[in-house]
């Protein structure tokens, strides 16, 4: 059935470094020096074997994504989505191909369950609009065809970021053909 992977598919609102899945994304720069934002959280909360780990694997191109061991996160894996150079800016075309190859990652790892932030749109300054709109099409793209991926979480920050993310996924094309999960932060 075509909206099948709407039924694999949660928005919600709440803090990413507490989700219990297999793999966090992290919005990444290309050096994959954990910062601020996102990146800083899961320092903070993860401790310093993830910076360790990024340490040995970055750089990397931007647009690609590399996978460490979760620290003291509750998720085992995070994924750092490099869609920017740092102190530089989100394009459309980066965040599409973190997206794509933070799945592969995921794909490669057999993981499961992940979960993904706005990619880009804090520190990177990528409009929230258009993150949703590539985010979810990278999304229903992998999870239409074969995959070991069976759950995608977008956690949100806040209400306004969930507010939008679920205003584009009822509104675009291809997209919006069946009503989706939304749950709230109960962790």
């Amino acid at each position: 059935m075509a909206n099948d992977w709407r039924e694999k598919l949660t928005l919600r609102q709440g803090d990413i470094t507490q989700a219990r899945v297999d793999a966090i994304v992290n919005a990444a720069n290309n050096d994959l020096i954990l910062g601020g934002g996102v990146a800083g959280a899961i320092r903070t909360k993860g401790g310093p074997s993830i910076q360790c780990e990024c340490d040995k694997l970055g750089p990397v191109a931007i647009g690609e994504a590399a996978i460490t061991g979760g620290g003291n996160l509750p998720a085992p894996y995070v994924i750092h989505a490099a869609s920017m150079r740092l102190g530089g800016s989100t394009t459309a075309e980066s965040l599409r191909a973190a997206m794509r190859n933070s799945l592969l990652r995921a794909e490669e790892n057999k993981i499961r369950t992940i979960a993904f932030p706005a990619i880009g749109t804090g520190i990177a300054g990528f409009p929230m609009d258009e993150c949703a709109r590539i985010m979810l099409e990278e999304i229903h793209g992998h999870l239409s065809g074969a995959t070991t991926v069976e759950q995608v979480e977008i956690v949100l920050f806040d209400s306004a970021a969930l507010v939008t993310f679920e205003r584009v996924l009822a509104t675009t094309p291809g997209l919006a053909a069946c009503v989706m999960p939304i749950a709230s932060d109960k962790i």
